[in-house]
């Protein structure tokens, strides 16, 4: 049994622990957060001690496991402190996107957790969906070939104050930069367009050009300004023997060979099969406890700090392009 605890009772850490709670191979022993109210609510509904400080629930408790899943400015700015005590502690980490609103803080998270040989995951639950994962069986089995362009939309319609220009930036597109990574491979160069829709201070929405190592051309276009009630997310990646779509996470997921008219569909159950989007943070969680179960070299963990990292590195160089109006080098950031 893993024993896991939680840092940041807000609502993604209530998502965490009713994701460990749920857990056949884990025993959620405590929960964390700086404002009290929270820390002792979450206590109550999982029957677990509370903490308001996190060097202590990890010196008292001695969790295996530790989600990290604080906020603070640009969604992320809270990441680093725990999550740095967290790995002094000897612990695996599950941080939540994005990995850190700063770039060189996200560096040490990740080159601290390899020094120190520990397990650093990000919670990019979007590839862990079945639909995806279904996606990616296909494109391992040789059926899209080489890999000639992906376009890639994520949008969620949020609205209010966010502090910074670059919030919609930095928070939503961990996932859409992900996803296109785990299709396409590294990216090499990247070319921002945004605008600020009436009445908005932040770059709310984005089209984003980015050239893959190798070769292949992508497209994202990211926003904050399109109502949630409709579809939110689809993928689309295309190669030299076929294409494959993936909507919304988990719904569905389209093979269109390139030689044939014969579709091949995975389509989410009516019985069985994910019913909300709480679903996928628990595939993603349980992901994690099976690489930690089965004594996973770090480096080989799947949506790793290091995926998080790249992601936003991709995210950070589209800040530049944007900012400075030119194509950005990934080795720049």
């Amino acid at each position: 049994m893993i024993n896991a605890a939680i840092i940041g009772m807000g609502s993604i850490g209530n998502i965490h622990a009713r994701a460990y709670r749920d857990s056949k191979d884990v025993n959620l022993t405590g929960v964390c957060d700086i404002i009290r109210g929270r820390a002792e609510k979450a206590a109550w509904d999982y029957g677990v001690p509370w903490y308001s400080d996190a060097a202590e629930m990890l010196k008292e408790l001695k969790p295996d496991l530790v989600s990290v899943t604080t906020g603070g400015f640009e969604y992320a700015s809270d990441h680093y402190k725990p999550t740095i005590q967290a790995l002094e502690a000897g612990c695996a980490v599950l941080g939540e996107k994005p990995i850190s609103n700063n770039i060189e803080k996200a560096r040490e998270m990740v080159n601290f957790a390899a020094e120190k040989n520990l397990c650093y995951a990000i919670n990019l639950n979007h590839r862990f969906t079945p639909a995806c994962l279904e996606a990616k069986k296909w494109q391992d089995e040789g059926r899209v070939g080489d890999v000639l362009f992906c376009n890639m939309s994520l949008w969620i319609g949020k609205f209010g104050e966010f502090g910074s220009p670059y919030f919609h930036l930095k928070a939503l597109n961990p996932h859409s930069v992900d996803i296109m990574r785990y299709f396409c491979g590294e990216v090499k160069e990247v070319q921002c367009f945004a605008v600020k829709a009436p009445g908005r201070s932040i770059w709310s929405s984005a089209s984003v050009n980015m050239l893959f190592e190798s070769g292949a051309v992508g497209h994202l276009t990211s926003s904050y300004d399109i109502a949630r009630s409709h579809n939110v997310e689809k993928c689309e990646v295309a190669g030299t023997r076929g294409r494959i779509a993936v909507d919304d996470m988990w719904l569905k997921s389209t093979l269109y060979p390139a030689d044939s008219m014969v579709q091949t569909v995975y389509q989410n159950p009516v019985f069985g099969g994910y019913t909300c989007f709480e679903d996928t943070f628990k595939a993603r969680i349980d992901s994690f406890v099976n690489e930690i179960k089965e004594n996973k070299a770090p480096k080989h963990i799947d949506g790793s700090g290091a995926d998080g990292l790249a992601a936003s590195r991709v995210i950070h160089a589209a800040i530049l392009s944007l900012e400075e109006k030119r194509v950005v080098g990934i080795n720049e950031i």
